[in-house]
């Protein structure tokens, strides 16, 4: 029976010897990406390379969700991982020589496809940890559940999935876990550095809806109608000052974005009709509440003005992610072992949303953050995620792997 620290670095040495085949997984998922609930490739080969491994190995959760267990060589807690499996609807306009030239249908739109949030190394890194620990299996002081779970993105019009059905279908039961606990890739953070959170540190995320109808009439004669344009105009102004001058941001963060704007099909016709829509964030349930009636009052006192009916919905998605403050405490060593301790810090709060948030109403969670731009790059001009032009250093990879790997031993040990 190896001990602890021998046993991190013969997992260490497994991932490094194979981090050939990481990249190369990594790769091929980028290549060929799929949107939520459209996983089937991807989570097919993830099923296969845990099959393979001789876990015990359970497909078709929430759609195209994969889960195995790992049963060590001494009895324990439960331990999971996840990772997400899914892509955007996102043209790339990187030129590497695996770029994707994917496209689909979505929400009715032909659209590209495109791992712009870095689920194809998530993926890939967990595929990698769990061949590692499995090559250990009988040094192994309890269970890990591992969780390819799709759909974090968020799923078409009118569909269910991610994290919340993966638990409503079971993924928590059989055994139970103890802890989940995940990691994100982020640029511009640097491929060597790692971050770590204590408390709230990725906001709730809700999604706003608004319909608007006037009357259709000739461009040249826009006194014959009701123009539902110069609505919209001044709603997404209107909306621009809820966050701006009408809550307080010193006590909790807010973010309100106007990310859709359709209307019209031709130069001299003033629409029907105009739709809009967008994303709200925040780390405070009253404040979050409370922007939700502004939004409406905004857009429906502007459209009234005017005489354009609006319909205005802001529905709930994910809730605010927590990485609990005594897990990061103790898998913190671990992520210091991985990267040095040089190149782990604090990290503050993030305006994004991860529906991983659904796990920590159900048991304790941990969550910490890759970088996956090249530490040379200036931050200044590095792309973000959902960018068109997001990059990942490939250098993250092995990293991440080495850090998740550290992490998971560290609370099967009771560290």
């Amino acid at each position: 029976m190896k001990t602890p620290s021998e046993l991190l670095s013969s997992v260490h040495r497994h991932l490094a010897a194979n981090e050939p085949r990481l990249i190369g997984w990594r790769r091929d998922f980028h290549q060929h990406p799929e949107l939520g609930n459209r996983e089937t490739r991807t989570s097919g080969i993830v099923a296969d390379h845990l099959d393979r491994l001789g876990l015990k190995v359970t497909t078709g959760v929430a759609h195209t969700g994969v889960v195995a267990l790992l049963q060590g060589g001494r009895d324990g807690r439960v331990v999971g991982l996840r990772a997400d499996m899914d892509a955007l609807p996102i043209t790339e306009q990187i030129d590497v020589p695996f770029r994707s030239h994917a496209r689909t249908t979505y929400n009715g739109e032909t659209v590209g496809v495109m791992h712009a949030c870095g689920h194809d190394g998530h993926t890939a890194i967990l595929m990698a940890v769990a061949e590692a620990l499995a090559q250990h299996r009988n040094d192994l002081p309890g269970t890990v559940k591992f969780i390819f779970q799709p759909a974090e993105e968020g799923v078409p019009d009118g569909e269910d999935g991610g994290a919340a059905m993966m638990i409503r279908e079971g993924v928590l039961d059989g055994p139970k876990p103890d802890i989940v606990m995940g990691l994100h890739l982020v640029s511009p953070v640097p491929s060597n550095q790692i971050l770590f959170f204590k408390g709230p540190m990725l906001a709730s995320s809700d999604v706003v809806s608004i319909s608007l109808k006037g009357r259709q009439t000739h461009g040249a004669r826009p006194w014959a109608g009701i123009d539902p344009i110069v609505s919209a105009a001044q709603i997404v102004l209107g909306l621009q000052t809820i966050v701006s001058r009408q809550v307080d941001v010193a006590r909790q963060p807010s973010v309100l974005s106007v990310t859709i704007l359709k209307g019209g099909i031709r130069h001299n016709i003033i629409p029907e009709t105009v739709e809009l829509g967008g994303t709200l964030r925040t780390f405070d349930e009253s404040m979050r509440q409370d922007i939700h009636a502004r939004i409406k009052r905004t857009a429906e006192l502007i459209a009234a003005s005017s005489g354009v009916q609006a319909d205005v919905t802001v529905k709930t998605q994910y809730p605010v992610t927590f990485s609990n403050a005594e897990l990061t405490e103790r898998i913190l060593p671990a992520l210091q072992r991985a990267a040095g301790p040089e190149n782990v810090r604090l990290g503050t709060k993030l305006m994004a949303a991860d529906d991983f948030a659904f796990f920590g109403h159900h048991l304790p969670t941990t969550y910490f953050v890759v970088g996956c731009a090249p530490p040379d790059q200036d931050p200044a001009v590095g792309e973000p995620n959902h960018s068109p032009r997001f990059f990942v250093d490939e250098r993250c990879l092995l990293l991440g792997a080495r850090a998740l790997s550290a992490a998971a031993l560290d609370l099967l040990h009771g560290a």
